[in-house]
């Protein structure tokens, strides 16, 4: 958890700095409710045709008697490839790499009746999108994108017995999808 304020404080402290230039834009993923997940993003045009963002995810649901808590860190560089638009308008294509770290609890008073523990999942990965981001008016932002990923993972019991979990515990590794739909602010 103070990895997670430092975080947020070194992007909030990076977007005051730069909050005169008008081209900094904050945006939430609007479909990250429905997983129980809050997704925030900032980005900063560094070029005409170029920005960096910075994602950040906190989990933190529970179904039955299983909790899981968790964040992720996603960095993303992106290029735009609009000749009549700059940065951070148009179509674009952004390669990012990402790390989560999640925990799961199941919990000792579980129906389970001889099923309690802890366990860690770490993964980092990374991968490209495509997407297009529109300038609703000079403030509101709209922002869609798809792509292909791949991370590899580590799970690690904490506490418990392992054979209590399924058998995919260990590392392992695999492809997967990223797609979002975010709104927001530019200042």
């Amino acid at each position: 958890m103070k990895k997670v304020i430092i975080i947020l404080l070194a992007v909030i402290g990076f977007a005051a700095n730069s909050a005169q230039a008008q081209d900094n834009l904050i945006k939430v993923n609007i479909f990250s409710p429905v997983v129980r997940t809050a997704s925030v993003f900032y980005e900063k045009p560094i070029a005409e045709d170029k920005s960096v963002q910075l994602g950040f995810f906190y989990t933190g649901f529970s179904i039955e008697d299983v909790k899981l808590r968790g964040y992720g860190i996603t960095p993303e560089f992106r290029k735009y490839l609009s000749a009549s638009k700059q940065a951070p308008e148009g179509f674009y294509v952004a390669p990012f790499l990402r790390y989560q770290s999640l925990n799961m609890t199941l919990d000792e008073d579980s129906e389970m009746e001889d099923m309690n523990g802890k366990a860690t999942l770490n993964a980092f990965g990374g991968g490209l999108l495509i997407g297009h981001q529109w300038i609703v008016g000079s403030r509101f932002v709209v922002d869609s994108f798809l792509g292909p990923s791949y991370s590899a993972s580590n799970v690690k019991v904490t506490a418990g017995d392992q054979e209590e979990f399924d058998d995919s515990i260990g590392t392992f590794s695999g492809f997967g999808l990223r797609a979002g739909l975010t709104i927001g602010l530019r200042f």
